[in-house]
């Protein structure tokens, strides 16, 4: 190894001081390499309060025994490897649970939240190698269940393979830039449409993936410029939406073009109050100002209007009826009771636009679009198939730990600090082998306690050199204690760092420093 100075040493140092440059040069790879206890620990339960808050939930229940949910799926692509997309292939998704406590070393691709979906860990969707270690084998009792039949009902796409939008593109979560956005999905990978994926903005108006770098480029005046504009594109720069793609605060979620033409009784709505216009696959929003139709204007006239009482309607009709039939009150109440039941209720639908708009186009949602999608008895069955469009959907989350307070951020269980976890296995063992075990553990504090001393007092970092032959020396204590004192105090005054024998006893490595 080469002998590379610090910039506060001389340069011109004598070949008599070179052993006090080894001893300096060891104490600087022995600083820069340890930390004190207090530093450590510290750092410990930062990343503990990091995990806590990353992982606030408990991952003690698998959710397969409450059935089809909405809830956070995960695949695990080291079970079940990604094949090419022509190639038979069998998904898996398991639960938030489940990803933590039985693929946490996994390779693991989140979906978010998939709808009616049962969790496959411990089936045959995966192997028997990865068992569910959360649930029983009702046969045996023990946990760690495997093979058992998945639900028929779960759906999959190509997001369990780790491809996500129309383009079926790998996600790179390390250079994957700008949002996506999840497709409201009316519709499976069967029946035509996406099964709820994620799409990115510039696939769903006709753009391709590099849309703002090309942009770049053709706004560059000179080759100097296109270079620079294309070094410089990946450099932490947020990727803006496409031009023709709404504002994200424009709308709550949408339905991408799959969904849209296997449910095409919706694209009348296009345009209408709670719906932007139509966002076409090629050339995306036409309108850059939304604007409702006339028809669905009146619509929203005419139904202000009907909730209003019917006595007053006919206190306003009745001064006509008077001065055309004043000497007939029995032909008055007639004409009242005619004028009354040939009038035809209308509902929504009928002011929708009569055709919708052609093309191929995603239609995107305000918050309140539920409130103007018509329930009369024709449109109603188109509802039913789909809950998610007549009310907000609830999707489950497991129960917050509760290990841990507040300040620790409520861990999930075996989340909890070193000390608390001593401490709970501690209390969980017999009480005399407790006893024994903190006497001992005593008498070890004790031993080690005097041993590092000597090192605290003269400000010498503890390698690893210097535990283990502690350690190898502990059945003769007191000699071990003084030869370990005598070499540390002899360094601290001295600044020598060698054998007797003159060899270079460098510290390749150090722990915590006292």
């Amino acid at each position: 190894m080469d002998d590379q100075k610090k910039p506060d040493q001389s340069t011109s140092a004598q070949p008599q001081n070179g052993e006090q440059d080894k001893s300096r040069r060891r104490e600087s790879f022995a600083s820069q390499d340890s930390q004190t206890a207090k530093d450590f620990l510290e750092n410990q339960l930062k990343l503990e309060a990091d995990a806590r808050e990353v992982l606030p939930y408990s991952f003690d229940n698998c959710t397969q025994p409450l059935g089809a949910l909405r809830q956070s799926i995960f695949s695990c692509l080291t079970c079940n490897p990604p094949k090419n997309l022509d190639d038979p292939y069998t998904p898996a998704g398991v639960c938030y649970s489940c990803s933590i406590s039985c693929h946490g070393e996994h390779t693991l691709v989140e979906l978010f939240n998939k709808r009616n979906f049962v969790c496959d860990c411990g089936t045959t969707r995966l192997p028997s190698t990865s068992p569910c270690t959360l649930r029983a084998d009702p046969a045996t009792g023990s946990k760690g269940v495997h093979s058992q039949e998945p639900a028929a009902g779960n759906k999959y796409n190509h997001n369990f393979q780790n491809r996500f939008c129309g383009c079926l593109e790998v996600y790179d979560a390390h250079t994957e830039k700008g949002t996506m956005f999840q497709c409201l999905g009316l519709g499976t990978v069967e029946t035509g449409g996406c099964g709820e994926d994620w799409w990115h903005p510039e696939c769903l108006i006709g753009l391709p993936r590099d849309w703002n770098k090309v942009k770049k480029q053709e706004a560059a005046m000179t080759e100097e410029e296109k270079k620079e504009a294309t070094d410089g594109f990946d450099e932490d720069e947020e990727t803006p939406l496409p031009p023709g793609f709404p504002g994200e605060d424009d709308f709550e979620t949408f339905i991408c073009y799959k969904c849209l033409d296997s449910n095409p009784w919706l694209k009348r709505y296009a345009g209408t109050p709670g719906f932007l216009p139509a966002v076409y696959k090629e050339g995306g929003l036409k309108d850059a100002e939304p604007k409702e139709a006339p028809a669905a204007a009146e619509a929203e006239k005419e139904q202000a209007n009907s909730t209003k009482k019917r006595k007053a309607e006919d206190d306003l009709e009745e001064p006509d009826s008077k001065r055309t039939k004043e000497d007939s009150p029995d032909d008055h109440k007639d004409a009242k009771i005619s004028t009354t039941s040939t009038e035809t209720p209308k509902h929504k639908h009928d002011f929708l636009p009569k055709s919708a708009p052609t093309g191929t186009f995603s239609l995107f949602l305000k918050e309140d679009f539920r409130d103007h999608l018509c329930h009369c008895p024709d449109c109603f069955p188109n509802l039913i198939p789909h809950p998610q469009l007549r009310e907000e959907e609830e999707t489950y989350e497991p129960p917050l730990s509760e290990d841990g307070d507040e300040a620790n951020g409520g861990g999930s269980q075996g989340t909890g600090s070193l000390l608390e976890r001593g401490e709970a296995a501690l209390s969980n063992m017999d009480r005399v082998k407790a006893i024994e075990g903190v006497m001992v553990y005593n008498h070890l504090r004790d031993k080690v306690k005097e041993f590092l001393k000597p090192f605290a007092e003269s400000g010498q970092a503890v390698g690893a050199e210097d535990i283990k032959a502690y350690f190898e020396k502990l059945r003769g204590d007191a000699q071990g204690i003084q030869e370990a004192g005598g070499r540390a105090a002899a360094a601290g005054a001295g600044g020598q760092g060698e054998d007797p024998d003159g060899a270079d006893n460098r510290k390749e490595q150090s722990v915590t420093k006292f």
